[in-house]
């Protein structure tokens, strides 16, 4: 990028700046190409908000994706189960995506599970 040039548009990563949907891993990408990484997340977040899948999968498989042992994590993982809470997910559909992604890895176990107790215990003190 030209130094003298304004830096592009990125509406896509400033809405999940805002929204508490950007991980902080990912600002190295946009300091070094913020153009590049606009149109990563575009397509990134293209599944979530086509309207292909309800909310309450989106949210499943969120879960899924960030308890896999290749992503490991948390904050995304404890995000989505509480999103997914509100939807109207079970304890027990939320154990059967973590049972179904443990298969690459018991660590998805070992990580999310705690986090889901954690929840449930939070969600009973409301």
């Amino acid at each position: 990028m030209n130094p003298d040039s304004a830096p592009p548009s990125t509406p896509t990563c400033d809405r999940l700046r805002e929204s508490g949907n950007w991980n902080p891993n990912w600002e190295p990408f946009a300091e070094l190409d913020p153009a590049w990484t606009e149109k990563f997340m575009a397509m990134g977040i293209t599944p979530m908000v086509s309207g292909a899948l309800d909310a309450k999968t989106i949210e499943f498989i969120s879960i899924a994706v960030d308890a896999s042992c290749t992503h490991m994590y948390a904050p995304g993982v404890r995000r989505h189960i509480r999103k997914a809470f509100e939807l109207g997910a079970t304890k027990e559909e939320i154990t059967a995506v973590l049972q179904c992604v443990s298969v690459l890895g018991i660590h998805t176990m070992s990580l999310a599970a705690p986090i889901l107790l954690d929840e449930l215990a939070s969600a009973s003190a409301r």
